[in-house]
């Protein structure tokens, strides 16, 4: 047997996708499910994770201080969105996004979060009336006892979205020694070189993480001990995560919620207290210009652009446009996904998104390959036309 690699052929629907440029692909290998215990989350309910790694490292470029013999890789953290399927809320789904990370040099961890479909815990909390402890004998998954403060209020559990990323980084330890596989290969975990990516609810999640802060009001409880509060906000950020890439993330409906729609109200109050303005670390905001929120808010498309236009200037924001996508941006969160809906799957916007939002990750996390790949990336977008723009500020 060789470990040569080669170049493995592209889909035949992939479309213009294919002019962008990337790095040779080689294979992956995936593990799942590690289960991750904490104090964050109900006893019953500890992080489910998948990790999935390249396997063949010789076609992946090193930073100058590793040696021939140890790569070090950096880490996606992937934040489900969530949906009508029954599995792509879990570590189950993204896997367009997630292979296709993985294939061209990063370690991808991705939790299953405790809003999943796998687990429907708003359902099982409304099916248990009047108190979620009256059906426990029956099913004791029912006897939560959930701090609503800690999670965030059900069905969403915003807050424990953050806290499962928090967790895994402080789990790193247990993490590097759960996938032996990687370390026999010459692999390891480089925790200093940390992305998120997130989709939908999941970029709310990610937004938290790179400084997005949660507005207060008088009616609001008391601050989180587990976060960093002021008098008029709480802030999740988290300096270990390095760059962020929002994809279809919700914007905000401050100051007081009024152009939020019932259905937001009532699942998503929160959306109303998001402040972009204290997001500091860099990020790529991905934007579809036909994927209409208005399910969630009356304000329109623009909405989704909030985390970009919001931001603080300096800091890093870009935003690429893709010309027709809608929320699912031709199936990110699965293969043959049913959520893309009218939208319809779309090969090659897939691909627009897979090739894009990889090269500004490897740029940001620092891959030797010569500073200029997000820059070429960037340039062959621009001679497609029709395709996407990329804005900076």
């Amino acid at each position: 047997m060789s470990s040569k690699t080669y170049k493995l052929p592209d889909h035949a629907l992939i479309g213009r996708a294919k002019h962008i440029p990337q790095l040779p692909t080689t294979p992956t290998i995936s593990f799942s499910p590690l289960i991750l215990t904490t104090p964050n989350r109900p006893p019953n309910y500890p992080i489910h994770i998948r990790i999935t790694a390249p396997v063949i490292t010789n076609t992946i470029t090193k930073t100058s201080s590793e040696t021939s013999t140890s790569t070090s890789l950096p880490i996606i953290l992937l934040s489900h969105g969530q949906g009508s399927s029954n599995h792509l809320s879990s570590l189950n789904g993204y896997g367009p996004l997630v292979e296709y990370y993985a294939s061209h040099g990063f370690v991808v961890i991705q939790p299953t979060h405790l809003s999943s479909k796998t687990l429907s815990l708003g359902m099982k909390l409304a099916s248990a009336s009047p108190s979620p402890t009256t059906n426990a004998k029956e099913d004791p998954n029912l006897a939560l006892n959930l701090d609503f403060e800690t999670l965030g209020p059900a069905p969403l559990f915003w807050k424990s979205r953050i806290h499962d990323f928090t967790d895994i980084l402080d789990a790193h330890s247990f993490i590097d020694a759960s996938f032996p596989a990687l370390s026999q290969a010459g692999i390891s975990l480089d925790w200093e070189r940390v992305g998120i990516v997130g989709h939908s609810m999941g970029a709310h999640t990610a937004s938290m993480l790179l400084g997005a802060s949660y507005i207060l009001n008088p009616e609001s409880p008391s601050p989180s001990p587990s976060s960093n509060a002021t008098s008029a906000s709480i802030s999740f950020y988290d300096a270990r995560i390095k760059a962020g890439i929002l994809i279809g993330a919700p914007g905000c409906d401050a100051p007081d919620g009024s152009t939020q729609t019932p259905m937001a109200r009532s699942v998503a109050p929160f959306f109303a207290h998001t402040d972009f303005s204290s997001m500091i670390t860099p990020a790529l905001i991905v934007y579809g210009d036909a994927d209409l929120p208005d399910y969630l808010t009356t304000r329109g498309m623009e909405w989704h652009k909030d985390p970009y236009t919001m931001a603080p200037e300096g800091t890093g924001k870009e935003m690429l446009t893709v010309r027709g996508a809608g929320h699912c941006f031709g199936g990110v969160s699965g293969w043959d996904a049913r959520e893309t809906g009218e939208e319809g799957e779309s090969v090659e916007m897939v691909g627009i998104v897979q090739r894009m939002t990889g090269a500004w990750m490897r740029e940001r996390l620092r891959f030797n390959c010569g500073g200029r790949e997000w820059e070429e990336a960037c340039g062959a977008l621009e001679g497609l036309d029709g395709v996407g723009m990329v804005e900076r500020k």
